[in-house]
């Protein structure tokens, strides 16, 4: 074969054409996530305005701005059950100008439908667990029962006649309340309702007896005297109602549910800017505004690093697929 020495000069030029054209972009995305942010970043709520999720998101965003010295805005995007929110991220640029702020139902979302259109587990890169959260176990005074024990009592002598409400069929309370079912042997009737309120409602007028929920929508009626709070979710006691006994320490042992809030950008974003996020983050959190508003909100303070939320968001994939397959829940469209 007849060897040319042009087209050898040729191709070793083009050769390093490309490579040079890698190494600018390469350089580029270097200076770009160093600068970052040099414009408007978005943090996704997939829940609606006025809820506990996006009044953090709101605080949050407000300080990091202020810190970063560009605005950190707002978007709500509600709707099938937190994944069209998900779903914009999962598919947004990975430049750190579009996060996801979420709770732990996105961990329970891929065992909880039958498709997502998105894989929840590579499509969306975590960058810090901001805040752990507990749920309580709420009871209306028609069902006669101050404390925990009773509330035992009362479940198993009249087995599947007591009824407990959950904000929708595979959400955080529901799937909380079946494992206690499992794990302290009671037998109850799910009554699934659109959210919080119509929940609340239920559980105010009487219809239902009890509820797992967030702290924040049962403290002002328990305040009241219109319902009772009798247990925690959590490893220890609130510090907003320490005379409340966690679940664990009430008769069911090393019962234990913790869920958190969480941020992700998309996939392949890179880590200097993750870094850079979960640093601010941590900052925010340790400020005094915040700290001073943890405790009303249910939430206590963690900020983090993408590598440790990386590790606890699998586990929680693995431990949610056991609840939903132990406790037979239907797979929703």
């Amino acid at each position: 074969m007849k060897y040319s020495f042009n087209s050898h000069v040729f191709k070793m030029k083009k050769y390093l054409f490309f490579n040079f054209i890698i190494l600018s972009f390469s350089s580029m995305n270097g200076a770009s996530a160093q600068n970052w942010p040099v414009k408007p970043v978005r943090i996704v709520v997939p829940f609606p305005a006025g809820g506990a999720v996006d009044t953090v998101a709101r605080t949050l965003g407000q300080q990091i701005g202020e810190s970063l010295k560009q605005p950190f805005l707002i978007e709500n995007k509600p709707g099938a059950g937190a994944i069209i929110g998900a779903d914009a991220v999962a598919k947004s640029a990975p430049d750190g100008y579009t996060l996801l702020l979420t709770t732990h139902g996105l961990a329970i979302a891929p065992s909880l439908y039958k498709k997502l259109p998105f894989d929840a587990k590579k499509d969306l890169s975590p960058i810090s667990q901001i805040m752990s959260s507990y749920l309580v176990l709420a009871v209306s005074p028609s069902i006669g029962v101050n404390n925990f024990s009773d509330f035992l009592n009362v479940a198993r002598v009249k087995p599947n006649t007591l009824n407990y409400g959950s904000t929708g069929q595979g959400s955080a309370p529901h799937l909380v309340m079946e494992l206690l079912k499992i794990s302290a042997n009671l037998e109850l009737t799910h009554i699934p309702y659109k959210g919080d309120a119509p929940m609340n409602q239920a559980l105010l007028s009487g219809y239902i007896g009890a509820v797992i929920s967030p702290l924040s929508g049962v403290i002002s009626p328990m305040q009241a005297g219109k319902l009772k709070i009798i247990a925690t979710t959590g490893t220890k006691r609130s510090d907003a109602i320490p005379e409340v006994p966690t679940i664990s320490e009430s008769g069911v042992p090393n019962f234990e549910h913790t869920g958190w809030l969480g941020l992700f950008a998309a996939p392949g974003t890179p880590i200097s800017i993750e870094r850079k996020i979960q640093t601010e983050i941590s900052k925010v959190l340790n400020s005094s505004e915040i700290k001073g508003k943890l405790p009303n909100w249910g939430y206590e303070a963690v900020g983090s690093t993408p590598e440790n939320f990386s590790i606890k968001y699998q586990q929680d994939l693995l431990s949610y697929a056991k609840v939903i397959k132990d406790a037979h829940i239907e797979l929703q469209d």
